[in-house]
């Protein structure tokens, strides 16, 4: 048993905890600083029309996130559960696996995205005015997603292993890149908009290269062999059935942002737009420690799960969900409590600052809830129940937020949309609890039928007497 399967089976579910997630969450944050950090240098260098411009192509980027965590997570799982089923073959072919997956399908959504820009930007709500700048960034973009899909899919492997630091230095040299590149290109350039989609590919072109060379340098547990390029379909459907929470997650947030697009350029026009773009950019990045501690998580979960370590895995779902709650707090006083400084970072006009921060305090209302949710969907893809992941991962987007962004404006006008967020976070809680019970009480019952057997046949964890 090397290292890092020694850590996942055998060190306390707290430590274990802290050492994958935050590394995740540190990266986590400083990944998400990609739209932060272009919104920032794009408002003060171009205008609230830049802004705009970047909230309508972020529903294509989101497809891009959408399709990277889907295999990611996916193979992700399944690397996690076979290096604790002592499986390291099939780890390996999933590996393998993720890379062809990646590779081809970034190759078609670039062809694909590039061919068709200007319908899909009309269609995600690009209005004449917007057009411009949404097309001047995105036609950029579009070159960087093969690079996008690598790294996020391939990091999530990393993480599956148990190699968080790896992980975290693989979305922080991106990251830190494109802040130094950024004002390089928009105003040392003087290529503006442009300018940031530029610097954005460059950064992810230079993470698709440090996880190429961790990976062939033989650092990983696993080693990359090319036989494990070809497509293993019972590989490949397992990655695609898991990972498709994640990616019906991700497109449903996409499909919400051009529904979203139209109806605030209907109620408020342009500028409401723009306005949704900061609220949006602040939101998710105050919300990417949650997502860091899910994604520690959820190896020490699928780890145990598949070495049928019950104790472990219900105690890594109570302590996750604490702390994930605890975090989601901590981001919602930030933004409550000083909402007008936070979006002063990304422009001087007052006007635009004042009409920002009444919806940025709503829309986050119940924030604290979302941590919950978040763990108990990557609980279900963790142990490979795609079916209940799947449902969660509509519920927010699909199930409740479109139709309330559709109904309450007819009431409500612009306020109304605001107010769908914290309603569909509500509704989305309620309904992970429903779904978390049951599977509590089975993993309960799986407890106490291992308690039953021979105490020298069965590995018992310090956890169990805990719990």
């Amino acid at each position: 048993m090397d290292k890092t399967t020694e850590m996942l089976a055998n060190e306390g579910i707290g430590s274990l905890l802290f050492k994958l997630s935050f590394p995740a969450a540190i990266g986590m944050m400083v990944q998400a600083s990609y739209n932060v950090v272009d919104a920032i240098f794009v408002g003060r260098g171009v205008g609230p029309m830049g802004i705009a411009g970047i909230t309508i192509d972020f529903p294509i980027q989101i497809v891009v996130m959408a399709v990277a965590q889907m295999i990611g997570i996916g193979a992700a799982s399944i690397v996690s559960r076979s290096l604790g089923a002592q499986n390291k073959e099939r780890a390996e072919k999933a590996l393998g696996n993720s890379f062809t997956l990646s590779l081809g399908i970034g190759l078609l959504i670039t062809v694909l995205g590039l061919l068709f820009i200007n319908p899909l930007l009309k269609v995600f709500g690009a209005t004449s005015t917007i057009l411009p700048f949404a097309k001047d960034y995105m036609s950029v973009i579009l070159f960087g997603s093969i690079f996008t899909i690598f790294g996020m899919a391939l990091n999530s492997i990393v993480r599956a292993e148990g190699n968080a630091r790896i992980a975290m230095w693989t979305m922080l040299i991106g990251a830190l890149m494109n802040i130094g590149l950024d004002p390089l290109f928009i105003f040392g350039f003087h290529m503006g908009i442009k300018g940031a989609a530029i610097a954005t590919v460059i950064s992810q072109f230079a993470t698709f290269i440090w996880l190429l060379i961790y990976y062939l340098s033989g650092k990983s547990v696993m080693r990359v062999y090319i036989k494990n390029f070809k497509i293993d379909l019972s590989i490949a459907k397992e990655t695609f059935a898991i990972g498709l929470s994640s990616f019906v997650r991700q497109v449903s947030a996409s499909l919400m942002v051009a529904i979203l697009n139209h109806v605030l350029a209907f109620y408020g026009g342009d500028i409401a737009i723009t306005i949704y773009g900061l609220v949006n950019r602040l939101a998710s990045f105050v919300l990417m420690p949650t997502f860091g501690i899910a994604q520690g998580f959820q190896p020490i979960a699928g780890f145990s799960y598949g070495a049928k370590r019950y104790d472990r895995t219900k105690r890594s779902i109570y302590l996750a969900s604490i702390t994930a709650i605890l975090v989601a707090t901590f981001g919602f006083l930030i933004m409550e409590l000083f909402p007008y400084q936070l979006v002063r970072m990304f422009t001087t006009d007052q006007s635009l600052i004042n009409m920002t921060a009444i919806p940025l305090r709503i829309v986050v209302l119940v924030f604290p809830l979302i941590g919950f949710m978040v763990i108990v969907s990557t609980m279900f893809q963790a142990i490979g129940k795609a079916l209940q992941a799947f449902v969660l991962s509509m519920a927010r987007q699909i199930i409740f937020l479109i139709p309330l962004v559709l109904i309450l404006p007819k009431f409500f006008k612009l306020p109304g949309v605001w107010y769908s967020f914290p309603i569909a976070d509500f509704l989305t809680m309620f309904l992970s609890a429903l779904y978390l019970i049951p599977e509590i009480k089975k993993l309960d019952k799986k407890i106490l039928e291992i308690r039953k057997q021979p105490v020298e046949t069965v590995p018992v964890s310090e956890e169990e007497n805990i719990l």
